[in-house]
């Protein structure tokens, strides 16, 4: 796979607005681990290479366990995730695929049940930056196996 555009040197404000996105998530009260799940299980219905990369990467730096990284997947059919998360992972399968359906009202009363309305809008927050992260890796082909946690 040959990188097109190194969109970080191109455009360091595009860049920079994102990061500030991801500074909001950072406070905004969500777990790490959470968060994580979050954003590999969008990346990998994007089929984001490098975004898998990285966040199965900073995912193990959080503390999270190989099972549940190797069945996220397979989510529904495991007894791995809490139902805080098996709620965050349904709502961030229906908004990373939104083209396709609607968001029916019973997943947002069943998120609502486990989620705050301002944590809600984090987790909105953080779909939404990390389907703008997969979109920019894939289409500028970034090349995943690169990324190393802080």
């Amino acid at each position: 796979m040959k990188p097109r555009i190194n969109y970080s040197e191109v455009a360091p404000e595009a860049v920079k607005a994102m990061v500030g996105l991801e500074k909001y998530m950072e406070n905004s009260g969500l777990e790490r681990p959470l968060y994580e799940l979050v954003k590999l299980r969008a990346s990998q219905i994007n089929g984001c290479a490098y975004c898998i990369d990285m966040h199965t990467k900073d995912a193990r730096k959080a503390g999270e366990t190989e099972q549940r990284l190797y069945a996220l997947n397979a989510w529904r059919e495991t007894p791995f995730y809490s139902e805080r998360e098996r709620a965050a992972l349904a709502w961030t399968e229906e908004l990373t695929v939104i083209s396709e359906n609607d968001v029916p009202d019973s997943l947002y009363e069943h998120v609502g049940t486990y989620f705050s309305e301002k944590e809600m809008i984090a987790l909105s927050m953080a779909v939404i930056a990390i389907n703008g992260w997969n979109r920019l890796a894939i289409g500028f082909r970034t090349v995943p196996g690169t990324y190393e946690p802080r």
